[in-house]
Formats: structure tokens, sequence, C-alpha cells
């Protein structure tokens, strides 16, 4: 079986992945576009998780062959090569209707009665990777992975676990005595995840701007495993450091100029005064994770259409309140500020929106963050030993947006307001 993709081309489907992909759990995601409420900017931007998964399940193979090119008839390669798949296949397959904007009415992620080895040692809001989780293994979709456990002995348990990022069993993760388990997590969820690769091309392909491309074979032919007490780790060759760094500046633009669009922002903070207002009335995600598949966006809509909320109204006519005035990092502030004060002072309802692109979440000020940091292979000439550094210490990027590049946005319904309202509004925007 074949999927025709038009970002990557014809993608191969195994047998034994059928029945993954052909569950209700996976197909729920037909039903989700990936970027929410983008599509009211750019019309083109309908593509769906569903479509998505596929891509970085490509991705992610593309890489996985790149890697273990002189294995890939090893039978434990096989084993990890699915596991792999899987993993990219179903990272997103926990994502509620219209994607992250619906995050927010996820109950306490103790209802979702996860098993104790994906349970998180506190109580919070649930996020869509622990539906993710609960899917995986422990919902009627378990099922599904009967093909690909007795072909390859591959479990569902050591596919959550790419998606957690924490495993229990390392030796399935060993191949040739080393510990493959750090870069294949990688692979799923880290500074150059299969996840970004694909999402960046297929976000930009679809909204009709040209801000996500990179070269995507130059980086999947220079990604390389870096070995570390044991462990590999995910490296890229020093000659493919300025791809990585267009790769880097590509997501950063994204999130700039598609992500951060004011218009999809307002929509969902007015999705939100629709929840708040409502509250659990109208519309609650559930913790049983069977009647989680219904909610996919159809069904939202639905009960938006059918609310007498003045928010779900003005969010399914598409119509945000005025932008009035707009501030990029520190700039602008203290205008902000006085134009908050007066509005309050006032009692003139309005929406503030932030929203804070930064370059990389896994690195800040230049110290990795995360447990599996990224490498650099640095290639010794004339057969010199090969060594590594953390990426952070090969590109000036980190340091460049180590701050927090944020863009802040106040709307208001300002046709509504007095003239007298009105001009003092106007006095304080336009104040140089």
């Amino acid at each position: 079986m074949e999927v025709r993709d038009p970002v990557h081309g014809s993608i191969a489907i195994y047998d034994r992945e059928i029945p993954i992909l052909e569950h209700a759990f996976f197909q729920r995601l037909r039903n989700i576009k990936q970027l929410g409420f983008s599509e009211f900017v750019f019309p083109g931007a309908t593509h769906t998780r569903y479509l998505h998964s596929i891509g970085v399940m490509n991705v992610g193979t593309m890489v996985f062959n790149s890697l273990f090119k002189d294995h890939l008839y090893d039978k434990e390669v096989q084993r990890l090569r699915q596991t792999l798949r899987l993993g990219c296949l179903l990272h997103d397959i926990g994502h509620a209707p219209l994607s992250h904007a619906t995050e927010s009415v996820m109950p306490l992620v103790s209802a979702l009665k996860l098993p104790s080895r994906f349970s998180p040692s506190k109580d919070r809001q649930a996020s869509h990777e622990d539906y993710t989780l609960k899917s995986i293994v422990d919902s009627s979709f378990t099922t599904s992975f009967q093909s690909v456990r007795s072909d390859l002995g591959v479990t569902p348990e050591a596919v959550a676990e790419l998606v957690l990022g924490k495993t229990n069993d390392e030796a399935y993760f060993t191949f040739q005595g080393k510990n493959w388990f750090p870069i294949m997590h990688q692979l799923v969820s880290s500074e150059m995840d299969c996840d970004r690769m694909d999402y960046l091309l297929r976000d930009s392909y679809f909204c009709g701007v040209s801000y996500g491309k990179f070269d995507l074979d130059w980086i999947v032919d220079n990604l390389k495993a870096c070995e570390d007490e044991g462990k590999i780790y995910l490296g890229i060759s020093e000659r493919a450091v300025s791809t990585f760094d267009d790769f880097l500046l590509s997501r950063f633009h994204m999130f700039m100029m598609v992500y951060f669009h004011y218009r999809a922002v307002c929509l969902e903070q007015m999705l939100m005064r629709y929840f708040k207002a409502t509250g659990t009335s109208e519309y609650a995600i559930p913790a049983d994770i069977e009647a989680y598949l219904e909610h996919d966006d159809p069904h939202l809509w639905k009960i938006l259409r059918h609310s007498q909320d003045p928010w779900a109204k003005r969010v399914v006519r598409n119509d945000i309140p005025r932008k009035v005035m707009e501030t990029f990092g520190p700039t602008g502030i203290p205008q902000m500020e006085e134009l908050e004060n007066y509005l309050k002072q006032s009692q003139i309802d309005y929406i503030k929106c932030s929203s804070k692109g930064r370059l990389s979440k896994y690195y800040a000020d230049s110290t990795p963050t995360n447990t599996f940091p990224m490498k650099v292979l640095k290639e010794a000439p004339m057969g010199g030993k090969l060594r590594h550094i953390n990426v952070n210490q090969a590109t000036d990027l980190f340091d460049k947006y180590s701050k927090s590049h944020a863009v802040t946005r106040l709307h208001l319904d300002f046709e509504l307001l007095s003239s007298e309202h009105q001009k003092s509004v106007l006095k304080i925007v336009q104040a140089q």
C-alpha cells in the first residue's frame, strides 16, 4: 500500500501497519486540522493531522535508513525501525479538536487512569501527549498492534516510550551493545525531530508561503549517530551546521509569520472566553478514551454553531475584535501598559494576546535543558579521531535568539466605544 503525498511523493505503508492506520483512533485525525484556526488567514491550510503523521513517519524512515544503511536487513534493526515508524506515526494521535486550542479544557491527568509507568508523579491538567500515551497502551486501539508484535516483536509500550522520552527496557533499544533509545526519541521529539522536519515543509506548502522551506535531503544525509558512554545521540555533521541554522530560522519565521498570526491567535483567545463562560455545560473533553473518539473538529464546530454564547457566535463568524495596538519585543510596552490601565479604569473589555516565539525550547542561554542534547560531529582530517560537541557550541543562533521575541497585541470592539473613549484610545495608541 502507498499514500500519495503532495510534500513527499509516494509513501510506502507496510501490510502489518494497515490495521493501525485503518483503526478509528488514527482515522479520527482525518478530521483534525493541523493548524486549527489558521485556515481563516491562509485558506489553503486545511491539511490534517492524519497526513502530517504519515509524513512524519516517512521522514523518520528516511533518517533511520540513512543511519542504519549497512544493517537494514538485520532482524533487530527492522524491529527498531518499525518501532520508530510507529512512534513518528502516532506522536499526534491524542490531539484534541482544533489541535492545541482546546487543551485548556482537558481533565486532570489522573482521570485518564494511565498505566503507572506512564503516569506522572504529580497530578496536573492532561495534555494531548497524555491522551496519546493512553491511546497507544490502554485502549481498543492497542489491539491494532497485533501484526507488528507478531511479525517483529514491536510492543505498544516501546512505541509509547519513544513519545514519552523515558524507557524501562533499555535492552529493547540496544543494538550491537549500544543503547539507541536516545537518538530514536530525539527523532520523535527534539531540536531536530521528524515532526518539525515535516510540519515546516507541509505547513508552508499548504499556507502558500516560503518561510518554512529548508534542504531536507541534505539534512537527512548529514544526520549522524554520536556515541557517548554507550548511548547513541542524534548529531549532525559539522559541514551541515549552516543548513541546521537555516532550519532553525525557518521554524522561527513560521512561528512569527504563520503560527502567531494575530487573527488565529485572537480566535483561540475568543474560544477560551467561550469555554470560561460556559464551563462544561456545552463542551467538555472526556477522560474516557473511547468516548474521546467523537471529539474532532466537526464535533466541536457543531457545538459552537448551536451555542447561544456570544463568543461562540463570534468564533463561528470569524468576527474578531479590532486590533488596536501591536508591540514587538520591549518596544511599545509602556504605551501598551498605559492603554491597558485606561481600559481597565474605563471598564472597557479587551483581549490581550502575547505570542512568544523562542528559537528553541531545548536550549536557553547556550545551556542544554533537555535530557538528550543534539550533537555536532567534528570530523578530523587524515583519518583522525572523530569527536562531537553539543550543537549549541557550534552555532551562535542560540545566543542570538536566547531571549523570547514577544509579539503583544491588544484587541477591542473599537467601533462600539463612545466617541470620547475612541479619542482617548487613539491618543494613547498614536503617541510617539
